[in-house]
């Protein structure tokens, strides 16, 4: 009986350590001891995604051994097996891979760690995160300096930002180092780049005069965004997300790398809608994105086009003053002094403080799309010469 009763206890003891759980955390480094941001951490059937000091955890792990494998986007992909019988907090040191990837073409747009530059970077998980059909403005609110606003009060639609007191034409943009800036105004006009965000691998907000050579428009600060190529691997992506004011977002996005590793493509589809929070303050928005390229050793080619079409109800002016603090006779005087229709005083009397919207016409609605094209050519013909072109 004692013989038995040891013999269970020590089956019992054995299932315990295969039930427990541990947690694995640690940090992803290149050879110049930098953090790696985004880089891919798989642990058997889990994973995570280094954060922007280049640390991870990995929750809820059997004890054993285990196959852990760490990659990115332009380095050897890190394989060891692994006893996990404790919390283990771990370091991988990533070696440079071998390939011309499209990173390599906005290198010297982006500030580094030893430049004397206030910048701030958003990885493409955290973007991920904080994306639910907003304009990428609104995405980035969180940057010291960084002030937004949007027309209908939903950060969907014409939104715009002020970084440190400079307004978007004192502030450079540029997407794989191709200026977004227009040419006449220095403008950017987000909503007609909707959903942007899904396709973005990394952002990069400098405040103040820093790296870029894009000209005058870099006074206030520069955006260097870079978007995916399809090296992150096959899959397929279908994200759906519902918020305040009838807000909808449907993304549909595929990602492969042909067999060889050599040719990548990325695709995504976006349809946004939402009511706004400004009485009529609607919009209606559509885009695609596509990219596909070449990486071999020493070359590379990649092609970049997306398109974004609006359809945005008017709502620009704002709430008069009066209207915002419920002066009956100053909207009297209001009436009188600018004209207004029996409608639009009716509208001015009955509508909410705050949602007060003057435009009544159902169509009165900017119908825009924008259109863009970039291609992409480096080529290394050795250890320190990199040549690279670029075209839109």
């Amino acid at each position: 009986m004692k013989k038995f009763f040891i013999v269970g206890l020590m089956m019992l003891m054995t299932s315990y350590g295969l039930m427990a759980q541990y947690s694995l955390r640690g940090t992803v480094l290149n050879e110049q001891n930098e953090e790696l941001v985004g880089a891919v951490v798989r642990l058997s059937s889990k994973h995570a995604v280094t954060g922007i000091d280049g640390s991870f955890v990995i929750e809820d792990i059997k004890g054993g051994m285990q196959r852990l494998s760490v990659s990115f986007l332009g380095y050897e992909t890190y394989r060891e097996e692994i006893l996990v019988e404790a919390e283990r907090q771990i370091s991988i040191v990533l070696s440079p891979k071998s390939m011309m990837t499209s990173e390599v073409t906005v290198s010297a747009l982006r500030a580094k760690k030893t430049d004397p530059v206030a910048y701030s970077e958003l990885s493409a998980e955290e973007l991920k995160q904080r994306n639910f059909g907003q304009d990428l403005p609104y995405l980035i609110n969180m940057t010291p300096g960084l002030v937004v606003s949007s027309d209908a009060g939903a950060g969907v639609g014409y939104t715009s930002m002020r970084l440190r007191g400079s307004d978007i034409t004192r502030i450079n943009v540029t997407l794989n180092g191709i200026p977004l800036n227009d040419s006449e105004s220095q403008n950017v006009f987000w909503v007609n780049m909707p959903d942007l965000t899904s396709s973005v691998n990394q952002i990069q907000v400098q405040r103040g005069v820093g790296t870029s050579t894009n000209g005058a428009a870099s006074f206030g600060g520069s955006i260097n965004i870079s978007t995916l190529n399809g090296l992150s691997g096959n899959q397929v992506v279908v994200d759906n997300a519902y918020g305040s004011f009838n807000t909808w977002r449907n993304t549909v996005q595929l990602s492969t790398i042909v067999p060889g590793d050599k040719f990548a493509f990325d695709l995504r589809l976006s349809n946004i809608t939402s009511d706004g929070f400004i009485d009529r303050g609607f919009s209606d928005l559509k885009s695609f994105y596509l990219s596909g390229g070449y990486y071999g050793d020493n070359t590379s080619v990649r092609f970049v086009t997306f398109s974004g079409k609006e359809r945005s109800y008017q709502a620009w002016n704002g709430v008069p003053k009066v209207k915002l603090e419920n002066d009956s006779e100053g909207m009297q005087k209001l009436i009188v002094m600018d004209g207004w229709s029996d409608e639009e005083a009716v509208n001015l009397l009955s509508s909410g403080a705050r949602t007060f919207n003057r435009y009544l016409y159902d169509n009165q609605t900017d119908n825009y799309q924008q259109d863009h094209y970039q291609l992409h050519f480096s080529h290394r013909p050795s250890h320190s010469v990199l040549l690279n072109a670029a075209f839109h």
